[in-house]
């Protein structure tokens, strides 16, 4: 599938004279781009899928919550509304008035933000299409605002721009849509102030960085930083922390919507082989019949001990009436959710900190738009 994709060249030629006209025309001032003295932090990158946005996101809502009243702002890609939204308590469905029918909170507003709003209760997460509109309308009422996956969306000029590339793609072809996986050319990551490898081994050596900084060649006021993926206990849907191991004799059935789900099948295989791998395109929208499969499976395998492992964005986009086994409302299959973390190499954590503390602070006096 990969060679058929060469074929395709000469339509990413096609996308990327379009990509580089509109982003010269934002450069040149032809197209307007909003600047806000409120701080407006983009997390991002230059790709299609998986760097670890969310991971990263959580990690500055985590960083500045303590200290700021904040919202964070996404597209909300793949919910099946239109529009402005604010996230409300999982009971509070929105009626899709063109389909008749109730939504989950991640069809409403999308499984990342979905996903923001089950951890943080107590920030504001909201979608819009349109970012400006979206920003004018929390500004007034928060001290900042976090844009995920914006670093595309040129309408916006954001105080801070952080932009994420995935260790495990740096070694690619950087050929644009649709024959590779680039949104935009690997020239466009000049407008960060900030770049992370993200998903790096944890045993990533000083030369290896060394040599992964001359391929990203960061300019001289840009700031790169290595993460790693720090892979947390496990919890039940409604988030709480369970006390379950798995060991080698433990038969996991993974279940997986995301981009990239090599690093924590990797981690899986490190506490046991026996791995049994549901694997579905990014964002797959679940149904009855996914989970029937899965149970059906799992009810049929004849290990003593099995568990269902998924992600945290892929939990958002379950049914819990899914999970009955046999109709029987007293029992529901075991799924369980493995939690990320971003984690610093090198001790860097504070410096990073440090860069994202004092432009926030450096931009909260000032409220204005123009």
């Amino acid at each position: 599938m990969k060679y058929l994709r060469w074929l395709l060249l000469p339509f990413s030629l096609l996308y990327g004279l379009v990509v580089i006209m509109r982003n010269w025309f934002y450069d040149a001032g032809l197209f307007k781009s909003y600047k806000f003295t409120k701080p407006i932090i983009s997390v991002g990158n230059l790709e299609v899928g998986g760097a670890g946005k969310s991971p990263m996101t959580e990690y500055l809502i985590r960083l500045l919550k303590p200290e700021y009243k904040l919202a964070t702002l996404s597209r909300g890609y793949g919910r099946e509304t239109k529009g402005y939204l604010i996230a409300e308590n999982q009971e509070s469905r929105v009626k899709n008035q063109e389909e008749k029918k109730d939504l989950r909170l991640s069809q409403k507003i999308g499984d990342e933000p979905a996903q923001f709003h089950q951890k943080f209760s107590d920030i504001t997460v909201a979608v819009c299409e349109d970012r400006v509109a979206g920003l004018i309308k929390l500004l007034p009422h928060h001290d900042l605002i976090l844009m995920d996956d914006a670093y595309q969306h040129r309408a916006v000029t954001p105080g801070l721009s952080i932009l994420l590339f995935d260790y495990s793609r740096i070694n690619q072809p950087h050929f644009l849509l649709p024959a590779g996986n680039m949104r935009e050319p690997f020239s466009g990551r000049w407008r960060a102030q900030v770049i992370i490898i993200s998903k790096c081994p944890t045993s990533l050596t000083h030369d290896e960085q060394v040599v992964l900084a001359y391929k990203i060649e960061p300019l001289p006021y840009q700031q790169l930083f290595f993460t790693s993926i720090a892979y947390q206990g496990l919890h039940d849907l409604d988030g709480n922390v369970v006390d379950i191991t798995v060991g080698k004799d433990t038969t996991v059935f993974l279940l997986t919507g995301i981009a990239n789900p090599q690093p924590l099948l990797q981690y899986l295989c490190n506490s046991t082989p026996n791995i049994i791998h549901h694997n579905y395109p990014d964002h797959h929208p679940f149904t009855l019949k996914n989970i029937a499969k899965l149970a059906a499976e799992y009810a049929a395998h004849p290990s003593q001990k099995k568990i269902i492992i998924t992600t945290e964005k892929d939990a958002q986009r379950l049914e819990e009436s899914w999970l009955k086994q046999g109709g029987q409302q007293d029992e529901k299959l075991p799924v369980f959710v493995m939690p990320i973390q971003v984690e610093f190499l090198n001790n860097s954590g504070s410096q990073f900190d440090k860069i994202v503390l004092d432009y926030v602070r450096e931009h909260t006096t000032d409220h204005s738009i123009h």
